[in-house]
C-alpha cells in the first residue's frame, strides 16, 4: 500500500469529506490500540479506504463522535469509535509498513531506523493476528520472487499485490465476502502496484531497478513510455482495470450511503492515474497530505 488511493476531493461531498476524516481519525486510533502509539506514524489513506467500504459492504455501523488524540489534543475532532474491523485494518497496516522498511533495508536503502518505530507494532500483529501477518508476507514473498525474475508481464508482476488485497478483504468480510468483493479488491490490489510502478519509472530505470513497464517496454523515460503505441497500451492496461472495478462494485451490495465510496473507486483512481501520467510525483504529495 502506497498512499495512491485518496479521494477525488472536487467532487466531494462536505458530507463525505467529514466521513473520510471521522474514518481516517478511526484508522489511527485503531492502529493505536492494536500496535502501540508508535505505529501510528505509518498510517495510510489507502487503509482509510478499505475502512470506508469495507464497513458499508459488512454492513458495520460508525459510531462518530467528538474526541481528542496526541495530534489533535487541544480541539476536538469528530473521529470513528474503534471496532474489531478497524483493529483488524490497523493491523494490516502496521504489517504493511513494517515489511515496506525490510524491503528497504535489503535493497540497501536507509530504512533500518524507521523500522524500529514499527517492530514492537509488528510482534503485536504476529501475536494478536496471525492471519493478517501471514496474508502480508507470502504474498509481499511472491511478489519479491516475480521481481528476481524479471517477469515482463504487467498481470504476473501486480498478482502478488492483488491477491494481498483479495485475501485480506475475504478475511475481513468473512461471511459477507462474495466473487464480486474478492474480485473488485483484486482489481484495486493490481491498480496500486501498476501506478506506484508507472510514477517510479524513471527511478528505477535511473537506478536499474525492476519495473514491469520498462521491461516490457523499453522506454528510456516515462515521457517516452506514454508515447506512441506503448501510451495506447499503457492506457489500455488501466481502463481495463476501471472496467473491472465498475463492473465488480454494481454487483455488491452496500448497507449504507455509497457515496464516499464511489467517489474514490470511479473518480478518484482515474484523477490519480492521469496525475501520475501527467508527471506529478504522487508518491511525494501523498505522503505530505498524508502528515496532516
Amino acid at each position: 500500500m502506497f498512499g495512491y488511493v485518496r479521494a477525488d476531493t472536487p467532487y466531494l461531498y462536505i458530507k463525505d469529506d467529514n466521513l473520510y476524516r471521522a474514518m481516517y481519525c478511526g484508522v489511527c486510533k485503531g492502529i493505536g490500540q492494536v500496535c502501540g502509539q508508535a505505529a501510528r506514524m505509518g498510517l495510510s489513506y489507502d487503509v482509510t479506504f478499505l475502512s470506508v467500504i469495507l464497513h458499508n459492504i459488512a454492513g458495520v455501523d460508525v459510531k462518530i463522535e467528538k474526541s481528542h488524540c496526541l495530534t489533535h489534543c487541544i480541539r476536538t475532532r469528530q473521529m470513528a469509535e474503534v471496532d474489531e474491523l478497524t483493529r483488524r485494518l490497523g493491523a494490516l497496516n502496521t504489517a504493511l509498513v513494517y515489511y515496506k522498511y525490510t524491503d528497504d533495508i535489503q535493497d540497501g536503502d536507509k530504512g533500518r531506523g524507521k523500522r524500529l518505530w514499527f517492530k514492537r507494532g509488528f510482534q503485536k500483529v504476529k501475536q494478536t493476528y496471525p492471519e493478517i501477518e501471514r496474508i502480508v508476507r507470502e504474498n509481499l514473498a511472491n511478489q519479491e520472487k516475480v521481481e528476481k525474475a524479471k517477469t515482463e508481464s504487467l498481470d504476473r508482476a501486480a498478482d502478488a499485490t492483488a491477491n494481498m488485497l483479495a485475501e485480506f478483504s475475504d478475511y475481513a468480510l468473512g461471511e459477507k465476502k462474495t466473487s464480486a468483493t474478492h474480485n473488485l479488491f483484486y482489481a484495486v490490489g493490481k491498480w496500486i502496484y501498476l501506478i506506484d510502478a508507472l510514477d517510479d519509472y524513471d527511478k528505477d530505470v535511473k537506478k536499474g531497478a525492476y519495473n514491469p513497464f520498462a521491461l516490457a517496454f523499453q522506454a528510456t523515460c516515462k515521457k517516452e513510455l506514454l508515447e506512441g503505441k506503448s501510451g495506447e497500451d499503457v492506457r489500455y492496461a488501466f481502463h481495463a482495470l476501471f472496467f473491472d472495478i465498475r463492473e465488480n462494485l454494481s454487483q455488491i451490495h452496500f448497507h449504507f450511503n455509497r457515496d464516499l465510496s464511489d467517489n474514490i473507486l470511479l473518480r478518484g483512481l482515474p484523477a490519480t492515474t492521469k496525475r501520475v501520467m501527467e508527471g506529478e510525483d504522487c508518491a511525494k504529495n501523498c505522503k505530505k497530505k498524508n502528515r496532516k
